[in-house]
């Protein structure tokens, strides 16, 4: 059965700019379309593309420049100019990959082999954070919200420090998280007593409502409670966030997904499975009591489960799963009505990525179509069984397997065959991922094509080639 419509509050979209950061112009073009789809807002995850200055110069990228002052500027400018708040988020504990992994911030880590997790008990470290927040609020003139993370802070309380802090008695891990989020947040009022402070809330699901009651968060900071599984578990995720409430948080807001969250190497995603978490979080916002005062939901798109993972979805394959989800919530359910209008607002023929096919219209209402496309041309060439199975086929391991290579004895009319089966694979795979690479080079920076196509081609096309040499080799020996 069909839900109300999203209750209210902001609709944001996620920026996850750790991987595959857009060229500008791109970068326009995309928030112009998020405020055509129904978005208002923006949460951006700037990481290694801010331009960091002084001291923290260090941690901006290297692969590829980070964005200048005024390329930020124009790009708040031009949100703000279609109706969109621009919201940053910078990690303050967990997720601190891209700073903590720089050899001059190591000793800021809660134990030496965690990069991510930095340690609560350093003054340093909350200075490190300070510094981080105050460049990044002064580049967004008039900001009044900050989203501080702290999600997924792994191996807390495993550092040396943390041993002996937690050896006292009545001491528990959860007070020493709740300590450096109230630090940090405390410093942020101190420092702009008007902003709102929004964290990601998994660090608290297994707190009791005394001990956040006890934390000296209430007031100070909103619970973003994210979900990204088609599966939901609606009774559960009310009655959290209910918990949250009766502790005296009754600011929230809820986090779904659009692209990023189905496997950390996904490349191509599912419309479907991104729509089914959004019809799951309509029934919570539906079931949930009047105390409760809903801020909003970000529908991430992560690019990265974390800044040293591999990358996810790119952003053009992921529009039309974004679309469906912005009408999804609009619509209360995802039916002809709400799936035509998707269709029709990016000129394709399905909600589903997978089934838009070639074209050659213009990409101005779907901007990066075309590398869509060929992403998905691409990636089904690469995941079928004919490339896939090359290496188990019966003449490969009948006829050239590792003992001929190495005795360099084979049948060469079988060889041959089998060498002009991979020779036929590698020219249709590389034509494709050429067109692609020219495709994305017009949207990404150069590394951002590197690194895709080492991530999904390479591991493809390397072995094959291997085998084209190799049985040249082996003939060599055998023919006259």
């Amino acid at each position: 059965m069909a839900c109300p419509p999203w209750p209210k509050g902001k609709k944001l979209v996620h920026l996850d700019l750790k991987g595959a950061p857009p060229r500008v112009e791109y970068l326009h073009k995309l928030i112009e379309l998020f405020s055509r789809l129904g978005a208002d807002g923006l949460l951006v995850e700037y990481e290694d593309m801010f331009p960091y200055e002084g001291e923290l110069k260090l941690l901006q990228a290297t692969t590829h420049p980070a964005y200048s002052p005024d390329e930020l500027l124009s790009m708040q400018e031009f949100a703000k100019s279609k109706g969109m708040e621009v919201m940053p988020l910078v990690q303050t504990f967990g997720h601190m990959e891209f700073v903590l992994k720089h050899r001059r911030l190591w000793s800021l880590r809660e134990a030496p082999y965690c990069v991510g997790t930095l340690n609560p008990h350093k003054e340093e470290g909350v200075g490190l954070v300070m510094e981080m927040l105050r460049q990044v609020v002064k580049l967004h003139p008039g900001l009044n919200t900050l989203h501080i993370g702290a999600d997924e802070v792994y191996i807390l309380g495993e550092g040396e420090e943390s041993k002996q802090w937690l050896a006292s008695p009545g001491r528990t891990v959860e007070q020493l998280f709740l300590s450096h989020v109230t630090k940090v947040a405390k410093a942020i009022k101190e420092a702009w007593p008007q902003m709102n402070i929004i964290m990601w809330d998994d660090m608290m699901r297994g707190m009791s409502q005394e001990t956040l009651k006890a934390s000296g968060l209430v007031g100070l900071v909103q619970p973003m409670l994210w979900d990204y599984t088609p599966e939901l578990d609606v009774e559960k995720t009310v009655s959290l966030l209910e918990k949250y409430c009766s502790a005296g948080m009754t600011d929230l807001w809820a986090a779904s997904s659009f692209k990023g969250s189905t496997s950390v190497y996904t490349c191509v995603p599912s419309t479907q499975r991104h729509v089914d978490n959004h019809l799951q979080w309509l029934k919570v916002a539906a079931s949930l009591s009047t105390d409760i005062n809903l801020q909003g939901i970000t529908l991430a798109g992560w690019q990265r489960y974390d800044h040293l993972s591999v990358l996810c979805e790119l952003m053009p394959v992921a529009l039309p799963s974004l679309a469906a989800c912005l009408q999804t919530l609009a619509h209360g359910h995802f039916g002809t009505e709400a799936h035509n209008k998707v269709t029709e607002m990016l000129g394709i023929p399905s909600a589903e990525v997978e089934e838009i096919g070639m074209s050659f219209t213009d990409d101005s209402v779907f901007p990066g179509r075309r590398l869509a496309e060929l992403m998905v041309e691409l990636n089904s060439l690469l995941n079928s069984d004919d490339i896939r199975v090359f290496e188990t086929d019966m003449f490969v391991r009948g006829w050239f397997s590792p003992y001929h290579r190495r005795m360099k004895m084979v049948t060469p009319l079988i060889t041959m065959q089998i060498h002009s089966k991979a020779s036929a694979f590698l020219t249709t795979l590389q034509q494709k991922a050429d067109a692609m690479r020219e495709e994305m080079l017009r949207l990404y920076p150069d590394a951002t094509a590197q690194e895709w196509t080492e991530e999904h081609i390479s591991p493809v096309t390397t072995p094959l080639r291997g085998i084209t040499e190799e049985i040249r080799a082996c003939v060599k020996e055998m023919v006259p």
